[in-house]
């Protein structure tokens, strides 16, 4: 799954970009959830890095795109940005942000297919999304394919990773949902568990790692259902 992050202040082309994304999807297979944004303010001053790929229209009438792609960039070294503009001198400005490519309006299908293609590929290459744990003292960032799960403690969410321990404020239902096209799923009421990581099923425990988690018997259908459809896939 591929999450992508249309930033269009125009729903003419806001509607013409989700419409070849969605052909893009029949044609090539590539399953794409893709989230609309009305302006570059929408996206970047609440940005969780969520997204695989950012296809950002430069001029918008709050916050302009090459803005919006620095304060992002602040956050996020790794997501991909593709910019929409009808101006050349503009998009050669994306490099500053690192921005893998620009597409000229009007958008022709053929060329934005072969750039799209590129960007998924950068995209695959970062090893998974990336996520950002706010902290006490900022922000953590780690990608999904590191984290082996996340446990819930009332309000507190441990997230069990590669690097270690993240402690942050924050409630199952919303990480859960953020998570929904990553390959994760409940366990049971307090662990959301990365389906990479699980290294076998005895009865109702699932082994990840050196960590016993229980399964429980009200999600057990649901979730051996869902791990034998993420080994099928991969």
């Amino acid at each position: 799954m591929i999450r992508i992050a249309v930033v269009e202040d125009e729903d003419g082309s806001a509607e013409q970009l989700q419409a070849f994304l969605a052909r893009y999807e029949r044609e090539l297979g590539v399953q794409i959830k893709a989230e609309r944004f009305r302006d570059g303010d929408e996206i970047a001053d609440s940005y969780k890095g969520s997204f695989d790929i950012i296809l950002m229209d430069i001029q918008m009438h709050f916050m302009d795109g090459m803005t919006a792609a620095e304060k992002i960039r602040r956050l996020d070294r790794k997501v991909v940005i593709m910019f929409i503009t009808n101006r050349i001198d503009y998009a050669i400005r994306g490099y500053e942000v690192d921005a893998v490519d620009y597409v000229l309006k009007p958008v022709s299908y053929f060329a934005f297919k072969e750039k799209l293609a590129r960007a998924i590929e950068r995209a695959e290459k970062g090893g998974g999304r990336m996520l950002l744990i706010p902290l006490a003292s900022g922000y953590v960032r780690v990608r999904t394919d590191e984290v082996f799960y996340i446990e819930s403690e009332g309000h507190t969410l441990v997230y069990h990773t590669k690097g270690g321990e993240y402690r942050t404020r924050g409630k199952m239902a919303e990480i859960e949902a953020e998570l929904a096209h990553s390959g994760f799923f409940r366990c049971n009421k307090g662990y959301l568990v990365n389906l990479m990581h699980i290294d076998g099923i005895d009865g109702n425990i699932c082994l990840v790692g050196n960590e016993k988690l229980l399964v429980s018997r009200a999600r057990k259908s649901e979730f051996m259902a869902a791990l034998a459809e993420y080994i099928g896939t991969t």
